[in-house]
C-alpha cells in the first residue's frame, strides 16, 4: 500500500507551485483534482498518470479512487487548489483512509488569501492597525458558530478575510458594520488572485457592494477588510529601528561630540 498525498498547488498562477508538489504530480499515477479551480499548465504537469475531476464526484466515488488506487500501489495524488487546510475537506478524507490503512501526507500551497494580498500590494499586519488576521466564511449552507458571526469577529477591527462569500457580499457588509467597523473601513475584493484574468476591487463598506455587482463577481473571489488596505497611518516596524537591540544586532545610537 502507498500513501495517499493532499497537495495544494496554489492559488493559479502556475509558477507559484511548491517544487515538491510539482514532482508529485509528474510522478503520480493518479490525480484527483479540484475540476476547474486548477489551472490547466498544472494539470498538463501529469503527463503518465490519470486524471479525474473531483467536482463530478461524490465523496464515496472519491474516497474509493484514493483508496483502491493506493492499496494498488498507485502514487495517488489529490489535488487542491491553494492549500489544502484551508476549506479543502481534508480531514474526513484522510480519516477515511486511515479507518481503511491508508497513510496521507499533506502538502502545504501557497493560499489565496495570501495571493490576494500580493496583488494589493500590501501587508495584512500593520504596526499601529492590527497585528491580528481573521479567516472566515459568511454562513450559508455550511453553518458557523453562533462566537464565530461576522458581527463578532468585527469586534476585533482586525483585518477580517472571507473564502467562498463574495456572493454573499451584502450580508457580509451589514453584519460586519453591526459588529463595529465603521462605513468608511476600506475592502478590497480580488477575483482569482493571481490568475491572469486577475481582478482587483477597491472601496469601502459603503460602496464595495454595488462595484462588485457592476463587475458581476459572484464566485472565486477573496474579500478582505480592513484598514491595512488603505491606512491613514501606521508605525515603522521596531524590528529594524536603529535604537531596537536583538540577538543579532545592538542598538545604533546617535554619536555626539563635545
Amino acid at each position: 500500500m502507498s500513501d495517499v498525498f493532499f497537495v495544494g498547488c496554489g492559488p493559479g498562477d502556475p509558477e507559484l507551485i511548491t517544487i515538491k508538489a510539482k514532482k508529485l504530480i509528474q510522478k503520480a499515477d493518479v490525480v484527483v483534482y479540484s475540476g476547474s479551480l486548477i489551472p490547466e499548465p498544472i494539470l498538463k504537469l501529469c503527463k503518465k498518470g490519470k486524471l479525474y475531476d473531483a467536482a463530478k464526484l461524490v465523496r464515496e466515488e472519491i474516497f474509493d479512487l484514493l483508496y483502491k488506487n493506493a492499496k494498488n500501489n498507485k502514487l495517488v495524488v489529490r489535488l487542491h487548489d491553494g492549500d489544502p487546510s484551508i476549506y479543502g475537506a481534508i480531514k474526513e478524507q484522510i480519516d477515511n483512509l486511515e479507518k481503511n490503512g491508508i497513510k496521507s501526507v499533506v502538502v502545504p500551497g501557497i493560499t489565496a488569501f495570501l495571493a490576494s494580498a500580493a496583488a494589493l500590494g500590501t501587508q495584512l499586519t500593520l504596526p499601529g492597525v492590527t497585528q491580528t488576521i481573521i479567516v472566515t466564511r459568511a454562513e450559508s449552507r455550511t453553518k458557523v458558530p453562533k462566537r464565530e458571526q461576522i458581527s463578532e469577529l468585527a469586534k476585533h477591527q482586525a483585518t477580517l478575510i472571507f473564502y467562498l462569500s463574495v456572493h454573499l457580499l451584502s450580508k457580509l457588509v451589514k453584519e460586519a458594520i453591526q459588529g463595529g467597523y465603521k462605513k468608511t473601513t476600506p475592502v478590497a475584493v480580488v477575483y482569482r488572485a493571481s490568475w491572469d484574468d486577475q481582478k482587483i476591487i477597491k472601496g469601502t463598506l459603503s460602496d464595495i457592494v454595488k462595484k462588485v455587482q457592476d463587475q458581476k463577481i459572484t464566485r472565486t473571489a477573496i474579500v478582505i477588510v480592513s484598514n491595512v488596505i488603505a491606512p491613514k497611518s501606521y508605525e515603522y516596524s521596531k524590528l529594524y529601528d536603529k535604537e531596537f537591540s536583538h540577538g543579532y544586532r545592538k542598538a545604533k545610537t546617535r554619536s555626539t561630540k563635545n
